[in-house]
């Protein structure tokens, strides 16, 4: 027997012992899909409404204009029949190569052989063409609603995107070329990678973003040393060890969205907002919010408010002795800050020194890319789902923000864990991403219903713990941040939003980047400038013409805000005191904690 031959029986021998994997695991994955719960089709997709309204105005469009119709398809099948042409020209004359490729590029497509194989090149193109077409068809579509176009074009671009050539075996070249390098291993791996993730989420897909095993909360990550001095059924307050040996009077209390983990802010010592404020020179506070069950299914922001905020800010005040905090509202936290501060104003109370608001939205009329999820079609589902289970589930909470970056957070993933059989990266954001949390259905309906939807704090006001509440009865000093390329809390709205409060003190700052990177930019990155105008009473685009623009962080500009409304310089307070013995050391228990079902 030769050496070659000798080799290829090894690698024959080894293929088909991947392949015998494949079919055990594949007996895995029907067991994991057995065990699937149904999902409410109204969480799946848009209600028929939304097609029907579409096909209508489609229809009306063909009837009133049907030479701009007909010239749309007859385009497509031109270009798609010129397309075969050329393809099979090269072919017949003998030539391995690809016709001209006048196509965009995509960065899905980077493998070399999308643009010199035949086969690949003429699938690709397709691809893009059918893309354009669907595209220019939904151009058609006249007299739509906004909201119902905005919607349209989005669920259209998933399946454009869904349908990518890259997102299958047979039309992948990494994909093919990895499985043979690997006699089929690759293949095994990335099975073994579906299965995992699907057992992990009961027998529903939720694509596996990063290397669990890469990290330890409390260990790797969130590790700024504090104590745990305050718990109750809403939360764990923890007090951070001071590193400078005076500190600022009055505290710092940083409420976090209770969508995910608060070590968003503490995700590394280099990049923890929560260490870096510490260092300043701030008694630092943070929240740490319960992960509920279902037991939690009549909680609601009422709670939040009265059970987290309001008792958070006393427990703050009487450990530091002092009659005001500052404090702080990221997101979703940052709306029921505003709430809160409403609420203390109606009551005549006033513990709250100043406020800053991150990535905040208070005035809902402009809800950015969640629109699409907003519509009765989708919020009715989540209320049946809500009556059934007594909460939103973090599997839908993590899918929702997901779709909202199909290609970056669902596709591209899933095809270098399922088909490259790669394993998920060790990058701590993502680890932070996929820790997401429940929540309590009385809140997330009251949430999307009377905010999101209806718009009531600033457009008639809200009822919480028995009063009416205005976007204007916001009083206090206010420093809002928002970030430029935010798809969740566009920085247009929240500046709108700020705009409408009754304070006569307000900051507006727009850092570069998104809704977490935007925030997450400490000053040694050196990486994202902010804009900065103190001309609040002009429109938002107003503002941006006339805003300065400097590089590097907002942290250093928000810690000469926050320093001026933080009083005189005091000895450090070390966490807790006698009647707030330490509890736990941080980051605490219930961030760690996995709630029951």
């Amino acid at each position: 027997m030769t050496t070659h031959e000798s080799e290829t029986g090894t690698e024959l021998a080894r293929l088909n012992e991947n392949i015998s994997k494949i079919e055990d695991l594949s007996k895995r994955l029907v067991a994991a899909l057995s065990h699937s719960k149904a999902i409410n089709p109204a969480l799946q997709g848009p209600g028929q409404d939304l097609m029907v309204k579409a096909a209508t105005h489609y229809w009306a469009e063909w009837m009133q204009n049907p030479q701009k119709i007909l010239e749309h398809q007859v385009q497509f099948w031109g270009k798609s029949l010129q397309h075969y042409v050329e393809a099979q020209k090269a072919l017949t004359n003998g030539k391995f190569e690809v016709p001209e490729d006048r196509t965009p590029p995509d960065k899905r497509f980077s493998n070399p052989l999308w643009q010199t194989h035949p086969y690949f090149n003429y699938v690709k193109q397709q691809y893009l063409l059918n893309a354009e077409a669907i595209e220019k068809a939904l151009g058609q579509v006249q007299d739509l609603e906004p909201r119902d176009k905005q919607r349209l074009d989005y669920f259209a671009r998933q399946i454009i995107d869904l349908m990518a050539p890259t997102n299958f075996l047979g039309t992948n070249p990494d994909a093919l070329e990895k499985a043979v390098e690997t006699e089929g291993q690759s293949l095994v791996a990335g099975l073994e990678n579906l299965v995992r993730d699907l057992e992990a989420n009961d027998g529903r897909l939720l694509v596996r973003l990063a290397d669990e095993s890469a990290f330890k909360v409390g260990e790797n990550i969130g590790t700024t040393p504090g104590e745990v001095v305050f718990r109750n059924h809403m939360l764990e307050l923890i007090q951070y060890t001071p590193t400078t040996d005076t500190v600022h009077e009055i505290p710092l209390l940083i409420f976090p969205p209770w969508i995910n983990k608060f070590y968003i802010l503490d995700l590394k010592e280099k990049n923890s907002l929560i260490k870096w404020a510490v260092d300043q020179g701030y008694t630092v506070f943070v929240a740490s919010w319960i992960n509920p069950d279902n037991s939690y299914r009549d909680v609601s922001l009422d709670d939040y408010i009265t059970d987290g905020y309001l008792t958070a800010i006393d427990e703050v005040r009487k450990i530091c002795d002092v009659p005001q905090v500052n404090a702080v509202g990221y997101c979703i936290a940052g709306t029921t800050l505003s709430l809160t501060m409403a609420l203390l104003k109606k009551r005549g109370e006033n513990p709250i020194k100043s406020a800053t608001l991150f990535t905040t939205l208070t005035d809902f009329s402009d809800q950015g890319e969640f629109t699409v999820f907003l519509g009765d079609d989708f919020v009715d589902g989540i209320e049946e789902e809500i009556g059934e289970q007594g909460m939103l589930s973090s599997y839908f909470m993590s899918r929702t923000f997901s779709f909202l970056r199909s290609n970056d957070l669902i596709y591209g993933p899933a095809i270098r864990s399922y088909m490259l059989g790669e394993a998920p990266p060790a990058f701590d954001l993502l680890f932070w991403n996929g820790d997401s949390t429940n929540l309590p259905g009385a809140m997330a309906i009251q949430y999307l219903r009377d905010l999101c939807q209806k718009n009531k704090f600033a457009d008639g006001g809200i009822e919480i713990c028995g009063e009416v509440l205005n976007l204007k009865e916001v009083t206090v000093p206010i420093c809002a941040i928002a970030c430029e390329t935010d798809h969740i809390a566009a920085w247009k709205a929240s500046y709108n939003g700020v705009r409408q409060m009754g304070s006569r003190s307000k900051t507006f700052i727009v850092s570069q980047s998104g809704h977490i990177a935007g925030i997450v930019n400490p000053p040694s990155k050196k990486k994202y400038g902010h804009y900065t105008n103190p001309k609040m009473s002009q429109t938002a685009d107003e503002w941006f013409a006339g805003a300065e623009f400097t590089e590097g962080s907002w942290w250093p500009r928000w810690d000469e805000w926050l320093s001026n409304r933080s009083g005189k310089r005091i000895d450090a307070r070390e966490p807790g005191d006698s009647d707030h013995p330490t509890l736990a050391p941080a980051p605490g228990t219930y961030v760690t904690a996995v709630p029951s079902h």
